[in-house]
């Protein structure tokens, strides 16, 4: 399965998982099965705030999950509607990310789980 995971400087598998899709400068485009992994620069980083495109920040690649530590609201509807599901995960590696995304121990992300929920608790983790 491929899974993308937002960066700020690329460094492969010992890459630290970014706080926010839509401002990550990179993604890390992994195959969780061979672990072989992609650099994929962000097409929308300088989009305004909560106006993310997060297919055109993406540049054409098509990960099947998305691991994340924050997202707004407009990303994760347009991430789910064309059939991407987004899991949160900070603080760690990619490579320890995507283990605990294999083991299935990451929350999908709802709506009142994004930058938008505030109120609910939530940060937007920038």
């Amino acid at each position: 399965m491929k899974v993308c995971i937002p960066v700020m400087e690329y460094r492969g598998l010992e890459s630290e998982v970014y706080g926010h899709f839509g401002s990550a400068p990179a993604f890390v485009i992994v195959d969780s099965e061979t672990m072989s992994v992609e650099r994929v620069g962000n097409e929308d980083h300088a989009h305004e705030h909560g106006q993310c495109s997060p297919m055109k920040a993406l540049a054409g690649a098509r990960p099947e999950a998305v691991v994340v530590g924050g997202i707004g609201v407009g990303a994760l509807r347009g991430l789910r509607s064309v059939g991407i599901k987004v899991y949160r995960c900070a603080g760690q590696t990619v490579a320890d990310a995507v283990d605990s995304f294999k083991n299935g121990e990451l929350p999908e992300i709802r709506e009142e789980d994004t930058c938008a929920g505030h109120s609910s608790g939530h940060s937007c983790c920038h």
